[in-house]
């Protein structure tokens, strides 16, 4: 499997989440299924399932964290020469030209994307249109809504 990109913050969010998972989450499921099987039969034993279901979704978790952190390749862009270059783990201060306004992102891994956050994915139509570029460079980003021009105001390594 091809390693993926992913950012040192990224990666420790998956690490606590891992973290939590196994010594919170899985010993408490663990207890709610034992107090179930005390109230007997299982068949219809509603608190069981439920804790059987709960069980299934935080190994499959579990699971999916060890498998991305195995697959990463975690970049820590700090230790990274700044050439002033748009790479992944940059965080980008823009120009949006048509409307006006400035905006900042960060270059992250897609599993770390929240546009909410200003998170993009690497693999992002903007990402993807910035990567390479500099300061005061422009960048014409394709969208489903048209063409996008981006003035890059700022590249940092942080």
């Amino acid at each position: 499997m091809a390693q993926t990109p992913m950012t040192v913050v990224g990666a420790q969010k998956l690490r606590e989440e891992l973290e939590y998972l196994k010594s919170v989450l899985r010993p408490r499921i663990i207890a709610d299924i034992a107090e179930a099987r005390e109230h007997g039969d299982l068949k219809e034993n509603a608190e069981y399932h439920a804790a059987r279901e709960e069980q299934g979704f935080c190994e499959g978790r579990i699971q999916e964290i060890e498998g991305k952190l195995s697959n990463a390749q975690i970049i820590d862009v700090t230790k990274l020469p700044n050439t002033g270059k748009v790479i992944f783990g940059t965080t980008v201060d823009l120009y949006k030209v048509d409307e006006d306004k400035e905006i900042t992102y960060r270059i992250v891994g897609d599993d770390e994307s929240d546009i909410k956050a200003n998170l993009i994915s690497v693999n992002s139509p903007i990402a993807r249109g910035l990567i390479g570029k500099e300061v005061d460079d422009v960048a014409v980003v394709k969208t489903p809504g048209g063409e996008v021009e981006y003035e890059i105001l700022k590249v940092q390594y942080l």
